[in-house]
């Protein structure tokens, strides 16, 4: 009998997958993953709470339930990473990193270290494998629900990764794994989904940074739309001598000056700021809703365009320096001068975008087929073959 550990989160998702796992005969055990428990003002965390459920669920399916203690990895690989990021005025992504390096990596080798064949986590994607030149290849693909595809999250994910995990919902849609708890009277059937950061929940991320990032006054500039679409059509005109130069000036992201616009008011610092953002911009008056369009954490200025048809909000192209490219389908990596059609997007749950990868020996490019609202460094595109997840890469 195989023996597979799930990580118990005390959520339905989770809950459901060790049953299914049970009922297929494997051999199950849960672990609760105790990464976060700080309480206080700045989120609504209650790890407790969470524990608890898991281990009544464990007891309710007669499974063996353990708690592990990773709080010292967690505020490493993810709290850290995420502080370092915003003082960078990159907008980072805490989830991912906490899949790559802690669901499917440090509780992964305690699993492994347990005896285990197997992890299993509630997530909504399904793995697939194929024999390719006589070698096994793992393939993710999105879950069937596609209201709760999960596969972006996991874009990270190794074929060592894959081999080891096993993802049980990816056939089933959100209303059937609900229906399957209450069918088998699990106490968490209808629990409320968990909102926010991974293990930590539902923060004001403003006051969250503020631990670590001081803040400091500066100035929200407005930046005049016909201007820029002025700048845009001069920078058209422009001569290029390689369609690598093309892509590198196209991908760039608009820098501004403060004699580009007008100051309108005032923030409390820049780097609680990211693209796209419409709330806590706090001024009123405007025919149309401010959005961020950009920010200056060096000059601490904010930079806002009124409407979200505002030319700052939109590119077409973006860039990814060669250490931060990652394949799934390792046999699918570009090589220098290489290009792909591909489907993209640079967030959850955005739809497929049409694309176009272009490989050169700095890294890679990603042309879309239309604009793109709000392309933000430090978040990751990630890139499909129909509905198979090949890649990604951290946006430039």
């Amino acid at each position: 009998m195989q023996k597979v550990i799930v990580g118990l989160s005390g959520g339905v998702d989770s809950s459901v997958a060790a049953l299914i796992l049970k009922k297929k005969g494997y051999e199950v055990i849960g672990l609760f993953m105790h990464n976060w428990e700080e309480k206080d003002r700045y989120n609504q965390c209650n790890w407790k709470t969470d524990s608890i459920d898991a281990m009544l669920i464990a007891h309710q399916l007669h499974i063996p339930f353990q708690v592990i203690e990773m709080k010292k990895e967690y505020k490493k690989y993810v709290i850290n990473y995420m502080f370092n990021e915003y003082k960078l005025g990159k907008t980072p992504n805490p989830d991912i990193l906490c899949n790559r390096k802690i669901k499917f990596n440090i509780f992964l080798k305690k699993a492994i270290g347990l005896g285990a064949d197997f992890i299993a986590t509630g997530h909504y994607v399904n793995k697939k494998k194929i024999i390719k030149n006589k070698k096994i290849i793992y393939r993710l693909f999105m879950g069937k629900d596609i209201n709760k595809d999960q596969s972006y999250f996991l874009c990270q994910l190794t074929q060592y990764q894959l081999k080891k995990s096993l993802f049980p919902l990816g056939l089933l849609t959100k209303n059937q794994v609900r229906k399957i708890a209450e069918t088998n009277r699990l106490r968490n059937a209808y629990k409320k989904e968990s909102q926010g950061l991974c293990f930590i929940g539902k923060i004001n991320l403003p006051i969250f940074l503020q631990k670590r990032i001081l803040s400091k006054k500066g100035e929200i500039i407005n930046i005049n739309s016909n201007a820029l679409i002025y700048n845009k059509k001069n920078k058209e005109k422009r001569t290029f001598y390689s369609e690598e130069e093309k892509l590198f000036f196209l991908s760039k992201k608009n820098k501004y000056k403060k004699s580009d616009g007008i100051i309108i008011g005032y923030h409390h610092g820049a780097h609680f700021f990211t693209k796209g953002q419409r709330k806590g911009i706090a001024l009123g008056g405007f025919k149309k809703p401010l959005f961020v369009i950009e920010t200056d954490v060096k000059k601490n200025i904010v930079y806002t365009g009124m409407g979200r048809e505002h030319p700052g909000l939109y590119r077409k192209y973006l860039f990814i320096h060669e250490k931060n490219i990652h394949w799934i389908r390792e046999d699918l990596t570009l090589l220098e001068g290489e290009k792909m059609n591909v489907f993209c997007r640079i967030r959850y749950r955005q739809p497929l975008q049409k694309s176009k990868l272009y490989k050169i020996k700095k890294g890679m490019f990603i042309e879309f087929e239309t604009m793109q609202c709000a392309i933000t460094e430090g978040q990751f595109a990630v890139w499909y073959i129909e509905k198979e997840l090949i890649g990604s890469g951290v946006i430039s």
